[in-house]
C-alpha cells in the first residue's frame, strides 16, 4: 500500500483500489481507514476507485507531536490527492472525517472534487457557543480528554456502546464490532487522539460549509449520540448549497458499520456516486 509524505514530513498511509472514478475517504475519530473497509469495497466493485487515508497520529501513518488540527488533517488530504493525481472526486467523510473534507474543500477550493458526502459529520460546529446554543458544552469535550488522558482502553471500550447505539434497547450490534471499535482505537497514539479532541469540538467550519459549491449529500442519524443532528446535520444542509439532507430514523453515530443502517447507506452511496 502506498504512502504520501504530508508539508511537514509526516508519512501518511493510503490505501488504494479499483479503477475508476475515485471515492476518498476521511474517517472518524479515534479510528483509521479500515472503518471504511466495506464501503470501499462496495465500491471499487462498482466500477470506482477507492482511496481511504489513515489520518495522522494513528492507523499505518506517522505519529507526529504537531500538526493534529483541520488545517493539517486538510493539508494531509491534499497530499494524498495530489500524490495519486486524483481528479473528479467524490469525497465521503464521517464524523470528523466529515470536518476534515469539508475544511478541505473551504481551503483548496473544488477543482478536484465532483461530490461530497458528510456522515455524522461535525461540521459547522459541535461546541456550545453563544452563536451555536445546540452545540454541546466544554465539559462534555473536557470528560473525553480525562477518559483518553487516564484509562482509554476502558474509554474507548465504553464509548464503543454510544458510538454504535448499543446501548439502545432492541440493538443488535455485535460484540466483534464494538472491539474492532477499540482495536482501531488503541492503534492511534495518545497525543492524536488527545489534540483532535479539540479539533473535532472546536473548530468552526461554518465558513468552509458556505464554500462548498459541489453536489453534497449529508446523511445524519436522529438517535446520533457522538455528534447530535441538532448542532450538525441540521446546520450544514442549510449552509451547504445544492445539499441533499437524508435523516436515518433511530440511526446511531457510527451507522456505516451497522447493519441495520448499513444497507440503506451503501444503497444511498452508490446510488449518489453514480448519479
Amino acid at each position: 500500500m502506498p504512502y504520501t509524505t504530508a508539508k511537514d514530513g509526516t508519512k501518511i498511509f493510503y490505501k488504494d483500489w479499483g479503477s475508476g472514478q475515485p471515492v476518498v475517504f476521511s474517517h472518524g475519530w479515534p479510528l483509521h481507514a479500515d472503518a471504511w473497509d466495506p464501503q470501499a469495497q462496495l465500491v471499487a466493485d462498482n466500477g470506482f476507485r477507492a482511496v481511504a487515508h489513515d489520518r495522522r497520529g494513528g492507523g499505518r501513518s506517522g505519529q507526529p507531536w504537531e500538526g493534529n488540527d483541520l488545517d493539517t488533517y486538510a493539508d494531509d488530504l491534499a497530499s494524498v490527492i495530489e500524490s495519486a493525481d486524483l481528479r473528479d472526486v467524490i469525497l465521503v467523510g464521517h464524523s470528523t472525517g466529515g470536518g476534515e473534507v469539508t475544511r478541505y474543500m473551504g481551503k483548496y477550493g473544488t477543482g478536484r472534487v465532483a461530490k461530497a458526502v458528510l456522515v455524522g459529520a461535525i461540521p459547522p460546529l459541535m461546541l456550545k457557543t453563544a452563536d451555536n446554543p445546540e452545540g454541546l458544552p466544554m465539559e462534555v469535550f473536557d470528560e473525553i480528554r480525562k477518559g483518553v488522558a487516564t484509562d482509554r482502553s476502558q474509554f474507548y471500550e465504553d464509548l464503543s456502546a454510544a458510538f454504535y447505539g448499543a446501548n439502545r434497547p432492541g440493538s443488535t450490534v455485535s460484540q466483534g464490532t464494538r472491539d474492532m471499535f477499540w482495536l482501531w482505537s488503541m492503534s492511534v497514539g495518545i497525543k492524536g487522539a488527545y489534540d483532535c479532541i479539540k479539533a473535532f469540538s472546536e473548530t468552526d467550519l461554518t465558513e468552509d460549509c458556505k464554500k462548498v459549491d459541489v453536489p453534497t449529500l449529508i446523511v445524519h442519524g436522529d438517535d446520533d449520540q457522538i455528534v447530535p443532528i441538532v448542532s450538525a446535520g441540521n446546520k450544514s444542509s442549510k449552509l451547504i448549497k445544492n445539499s441533499t439532507f437524508k435523516v436515518y430514523e433511530g440511526a446511531p453515530h457510527g451507522l456505516a458499520m451497522v447493519p441495520k443502517f448499513a444497507e440503506r447507506f451503501n444503497e444511498d452511496l452508490l446510488a449518489f456516486a453514480r448519479s
